[in-house]
């Protein structure tokens, strides 16, 4: 590969400086859970999560030194307390891990099909494998600790079936169809990632004392309510089970872990993350009023989204992304 083509891509930039940002969080967040943790097993996984996330962050700085690329400043030893009393108990601490682990999977996953050189791809690759064979391990702890909460389960079909009603998806006159188990699988999905986020933001908001920070954080829980209830709902009226919240693996602890912006800019990753998520289950769903609250929840979570880019920028805590050179102003 030349000189020419061997340039960094947008995407592949874009990617990497996006990825450094998370991954320095991403250590701050598991320095912290890893102090308060006491089980070993659970200990075991968060080290694993420790070296993983250290490991690609090297790499991302020789990467970036290799190309001149200035570092992002992302997160540091000034961004979290390892002093602070426990925040969360070990099984919020476990389920985080777990939680983490798939977003990371999307992330990845999707950072190495947009990646066009050997070595980025090489890199993205060896991040998938890394955070699936954590998935696996956070999962069977849960799982051997009798913690797995299941989504419901579907009877195996006996033949193939056709629609032959346009009123499978319409819901002509008011009267709805049961989900099919694309539909339940993505509101599922949905509403355990909503537990972890809805836990964590109020874990946050205890321990927050900048007011505009405090406020924009009510303002996320209130949506992770409404949402829940909405999706909840469907759920519960068709005699389907619920997963597991989080509000009560929260302490009474005071003490806040983490820097304001590390949970302003937590927060924020979670509900982009969920604006994806409900992307999908619109597209996987038929039914017309659970396409609607995917994309009720869409709009409220962009809204959401909007106040933090504002409040980031307000704080002096937002970094500028890579640009494209600005044509007009080449001389």
């Amino acid at each position: 590969m030349n000189k020419k083509t061997d340039k960094l891509t947008s995407p592949e930039i874009s990617n990497l400086w996006t990825h450094y940002i998370r991954e320095t969080m991403g250590i701050c967040v598991i320095n912290y859970m890893l102090k308060i943790t006491q089980d070993p097993e659970i200990i075991k996984v968060f080290q694993n999560a420790r070296k993983l996330g250290q490991s690609h962050l090297n790499k991302l700085k020789e990467l970036f030194n290799k190309e001149d690329f200035p570092l992002p400043k992302g997160f540091n030893e000034e961004d979290v307390n390892l002093k602070a009393p426990p925040l969360f108990t070990e099984l919020f601490c476990l389920n985080y891990i777990h939680t983490m682990s798939m977003y990371a999977a999307q992330s990845y996953s999707l950072a190495f099909t947009l990646s066009i050189r050997q070595d980025i791809r090489d890199f993205y690759y060896q991040c998938n494998i890394n955070t699936m064979n954590l998935y696996n391990e956070s999962l069977a702890i849960l799982d051997k600790k009798d913690l797995l909460v299941k989504p419901p389960m579907y009877s195996t079909p006996d033949k193939i079936k056709f629609i032959t009603r346009i009123d499978y998806a319409t819901d002509l006159f008011g009267i709805k169809r049961a989900m099919n188990s694309l539909e339940c699988g993505n509101i599922y999905f949905n509403l355990e990632k909503s537990a972890m986020t809805k836990g964590l933001l109020i874990a946050f908001k205890q321990v927050c004392k900048d007011k505009e920070v405090n406020k924009f954080l009510e303002k996320c829980i209130q949506a992770a309510n409404k949402h829940m209830s909405n999706f909840s709902n469907l759920l519960l009226t068709e005699d389907l089970h619920l997963p597991s919240t989080y509000d009560s693996e929260i302490t009474n602890s005071n003490v806040s872990p983490f820097s304001e912006k590390l949970m302003l800019f937590h927060a924020g990753f979670l509900f982009a993350a969920a604006i994806s998520y409900y992307g999908t289950a619109v597209i996987y769903s038929m039914r017309a009023d659970i396409v609607t609250f995917c994309e009720k929840a869409i709009l409220d979570d962009m809204l959401v989204y909007g106040s933090f880019g504002k409040l980031l920028i307000k704080k002096n805590w937002m970094e500028q992304p890579p640009n494209a050179d600005d044509r007009k102003n080449i001389k």
